[in-house]
């Protein structure tokens, strides 16, 4: 089995939750992306967290932080191409960090479709609900995910579908790709 990399997606402005650092804010005693760097680390051989703020804060979970190279908050896929060219490994794994509850199962199942559908990217989907951020992919997406970013292209579902990925059901753990969005939810999940 290929050695996998795996990246906290924490680059976005937070903006549905009044413009704060979304991975930062407290959930259950720890911060979101902690949460979701427990949920990961045990699930890859290498961890990234992309940042493009509070970086000193992110790196005191304990994990490298690779920042956009894309400029304007060009969204996950930014993050998706700053871990792709930090990786270490062939794979790579991506979740957000406003889901702490996703699959503990998540690598493997994805890592079992990359590999009998012969692609380059899987991803996770619940009933007709596709989860592109939670996805695993080979770093020689790189130079396409690049092409695709430089024509102002920006959505992940799209990119995702160019390249004629896996998608892999998750309908038995559905709310585990649950996020937290809001202040509101932030509380009512706390």
């Amino acid at each position: 089995m290929q050695k996998i990399s795996g990246v906290i997606l924490a680059g976005g402005r937070g903006q549905r939750m009044g413009s704060v650092n979304k991975g930062l804010q407290l959930f259950r005693g720890k911060p979101m992306s902690a949460w979701a760097c427990e949920r990961l680390a045990p699930q890859v051989d290498e961890l990234l967290i992309n940042a493009n703020h509070d970086i000193v804060d992110y790196a005191r979970l304990g994990y490298p932080v690779v920042s956009d190279v894309v400029t304007g908050f060009a969204g996950p896929l930014a993050g998706l191409h700053a871990a792709l060219s930090a990786a270490q490994h062939p794979l790579l794994a991506t979740v957000p960090c406003d889901s702490p509850f996703f699959p503990e199962d998540l690598v493997s199942r994805l890592s079992t479709a990359l590999t009998t559908g012969n692609t380059r990217i899987a991803v996770a989907r619940t009933g007709d609900q596709l989860h592109p951020v939670f996805c695993l992919c080979h770093r020689d997406a790189l130079s396409h995910l690049t092409a695709y970013l430089e024509r102002g292209e920006r959505r992940f579902e799209n990119w995702f579908r160019s390249l004629a990925g896996a998608e892999v059901c998750f309908d038995d753990q559905a709310d585990a790709f649950a996020n937290i969005n809001t202040r509101e939810e932030l509380e009512r999940l706390s």
